[in-house]
This record gives structure tokens, sequence and C-alpha cells, in this order.
């Protein structure tokens, strides 16, 4: 098939197969029909995303690469800052932005075993999990309803003299109050960590200057799983526009090395075997010194590839999530005596991954969720609801250690017995939004 062509001719013709295999069997959107499953979630792409992944795998280069180098940059231009890694899942991005923080380069801002971080019960676990694996110590306070974020009155009471951070989402996409948290953080000498795995594309005006969420903290996260703003499969990033934070954050990334070659290069500085580090004997092979107790947590450049064809369609994304949710809230308006509709955070333009509603007094959660996923729409909590109150936390509930919270988290309670959400991804069509607000109308008119 491929005699007498160039690789580069065979590869263009295996290229155009892959495109045209994409359009004849993906991607064949039948017309909604009234009823049809809605998933909360899901993958939107063509023939660019698939052209992408084959020409990385016929590179078979199965580690980071050019696809790598190429995504990080394009990121890192659309979110105006001067660092980005790429990761494996939206959780390493938080292990690595937290651990990042347990740097000896960080001298006496450094976060060591038994101090405190400044968090919330209510969102995703892997917020909060690599502060207890590392032995710091998470402080819970409570969250505002209907933004569904920290409760930045408490912010006083939640800190102590070990306080050395501040780690957050920003929930379904709806930015935490940025200015008020800064400011926060500025006073007392604080780290903060911008989890934005569920808010890329969001913008918080900020001292008359708008921003992307994740930018405005010392280190944002970011999630590229299927049902994300944007998807490479499984995937995630760590930026920043701190020099140090991002020396770390690689090595950290790339199994605790002090070297910052890339994979495949060597001695990009030059003295790879003139240098003395630690107790190791003097021109010991600097690719081979460790600075960190690291991991791997490296992509491949398959996913890599994909992420750069999503790029390039991800301002469509957003601005169709910000439709979906102005007319899904439109069509809700009217059933304030039964539900708390979501408000966005002053400053702040979501780019909302999910329409999230509280029930009011007298309205059952379980069985409006129940009306609603059968008759075809899929719903979601917001994740842990309340994280303290899950088995995980039995053995540190029981000897009332590792955690503190603050007050009572009534809100957060709240959260995890009345709330509930459905999904406001760009592959929705105006029929779908249009069906699920009929559907959640419809069991008022019921009941």
């Amino acid at each position: 098939m491929f005699k007498n062509k160039t690789e580069q001719e065979a590869r263009a013709e295996i290229l155009q197969l892959v495109s045209e295999y994409c359009d004849a069997f993906h991607n064949q959107n039948k017309e909604y029909q009234e009823g049809d499953r809605i998933p909360y979630a899901s993958r939107v792409y063509d023939h660019d995303e698939m052209v992408n992944l084959v020409d990385s795998s016929l590179d078979f280069w199965l580690t980071s690469g050019r696809y790598t180098d190429e995504f990080e940059k394009k990121l890192a231009e659309y979110l105006n800052v001067r660092f980005c890694s790429l990761v494996n899942s939206g959780s390493s991005a938080n292990l690595l932005a937290f651990m990042t923080l347990t740097s000896p380069l960080l001298g006496e801002r450094r976060v060591k075993r038994g101090d405190e971080v400044i968090t919330v019960a209510a969102g995703f676990p892997t917020t909060v999990t690599p502060m207890i694996q590392y032995g710091a110590v998470p402080v819970f306070v409570d969250v505002t309803i209907p933004q569904y974020n920290i409760d930045v009155t408490k912010l006083e009471e939640a800190l102590s003299p070990k306080t050395k951070a501040v780690m957050i989402a920003h929930t379904l996409g709806n930015p935490f109050d940025l200015k008020a948290v800064k400011e926060f953080c500025k006073k007392n000498n604080l780290w903060l960590i911008e989890d934005n795995c569920d808010a890329l594309g969001s913008t918080y005006t900020i001292d008359g200057v708008t921003k992307q969420t994740g930018t405005i903290g010392d280190i944002g996260t970011s999630s590229f799983y299927p049902p994300h703003h944007m998807t490479m499969g499984e995937g995630g990033a760590v930026y920043t526009n701190n020099p140090v934070l991002n020396k770390i954050a690689r090595s950290f990334r790339d199994w605790g090395r002090d070297c910052v070659c890339n994979p495949g290069q060597d001695n990009m500085c030059e003295h790879r075997f003139d240098r003395q580090y630690g107790e190791l004997p003097l021109g010991y092979d600097h690719k081979y010194v460790y600075s960190h107790f690291g991991y791997n947590l490296k992509a491949t450049d398959m996913q890599a590839a994909i992420g750069c064809a999503q790029l390039e369609k991800f301002p469509s994304f957003v601005e169709k999530r910000k439709e979906n949710f102005r007319r899904m809230r439109s069509q809700l308006e009217g059933l304030e005596e039964y539900l708390i509709l979501p408000e966005a955070a002053e400053n702040s333009d979501p780019s909302w991954f999910g329409f999230l509603i509280t029930c009011k007094e007298g309205v059952d959660r379980n069985a409006l969720v129940q009306y609603i996923e059968d008759h075809g729409v899929q719903t979601r909590m917001l994740f842990a609801g309340n994280l303290t109150k899950h088995p995980c936390f039995d053995e540190m509930r029981k000897n009332k250690e590792g955690y503190r919270i603050i007050g009572d988290l009534t809100n957060t309670d709240r959260i995890m017995n009345e709330s509930f959400w459905v999904g406001l991804y760009p592959g929705m069509s105006e029929k779908k939004i249009d069906y699920m607000a009929k559907v959640i109308r419809n069991y008022f008119e019921e009941n």
C-alpha cells in the first residue's frame, strides 16, 4: 500500500483515512427525541482529535513529547500564565500542586506535617486527599448557598498559628470570592491553590482586571477527564506564574529529580557530570539526582495530542456552557417556591460545569431526583456532599484527630441532603435543555 511513498506521504494518507473514518462512524448525531437518555456530561469532538491521536501514535513516542510541549504552551497562552505542566489527571494535578508547597526550597513558608490548610468539605475528595496523605491538617469551613463556595466570613475563625495555605475549588464552574480569599492569604502570608478542575474558562474581575480562574492564586489545577470542560481522556494540568513553584512542580512530577532535561534529552545545563549534590560523589550523573520525594505523573503524548485539538474548540465550549445555563435558568424561573436556583459569584463570569439546585423545605430531594432519572435525565450529587461524613473519615472521626471543623457545617449538610445537579455540557442541544427543564417543572405540577 505504501510502496514507493515517502513516510510523509504515507502518514498523510493514513490521517486522511482516519478523518474519513471518524466522519463516517463517529458523531453520527441522531435527532434527539423527547425521552432519550440525557447524560450529565459527554465528550464533544470530531475528526481533529482522532487525527491528532493517530498522528501521535505513529510517532510511537509513548511518553511526553512534541504534543505535550505544544499543549503546555497553548494552555499557558490561553490562561495568560508563564508556566504550565501537563499531568495524567486532575487528581494528580491537585497532588502535585499541594506537594509543591511542601518543598524545602520554600523555607519558612514550606507546608510541614501538622501544618493546617483551610478548605471545604462540600466538594470533591481529591482537593483534600493530598493534605491528609502528607500529614497536613485540613480545616473545614462551611459554604454559602446558592453560590456553593467557601463562606469567607469564617476565614478568620479558621486561622491559627499553624495555617500555611488555602486550597479550595471553584464549585461547578462558579468562582469562589477570590477578592476576599486573596486578601486574606496576602494579609496572613498564606499560599492559595485554586482547584480549577470544574471551572476552566471561568473568569473573575479583581482590582479592575479580568483574569482566568486558576491564575489568581499561587497555583491552579485543571482536569481533562471526559466530563470536564475539555478532555484528553485522562489528564490534568498545574499552572503558575511563580518560577520557583514551577521548578518544584516539575521536579515532583518527574520522579523528584533535580535535572530539568526533557525525556530523551541529556546535559542541557552542560554540567551533567561535574557538580556536587548532597553527599553523592562529585560528578554523579545529574539525571539521577533527586531533590524531592517525587512521582511519575506525566501524561502521554497521545493524550496531549487530543488536548491540542480540544483547545482549538475550547472557547466555543465555554460560550455554549454559558448559553445552556442561561436557558435552563430562565425556564426554571417561577419555581422559587420549591427550589433554590444557582447564582454566579459577584465579579465573576462562570463557565458552568453543571446546574446545581437545592430543594426548599417540603420538597423531597430523593423523590425529585428519582422522577428526573425515571424520565431519562441523568443527575449527580455535589460530589462528596459533606466529605467528613464518608467512610474514609471513620478512623479520624473516631479518634477525633487529623482535621478540624470550624463551627457547624450547616449549609454543607444541607447540600448533602437537599442538593443535586444536571448537566450543561456543550454537546447539549436546546431541545435537551428544554426537556430537562420541562421534566423538573412537571414534577411540581404532578405533586
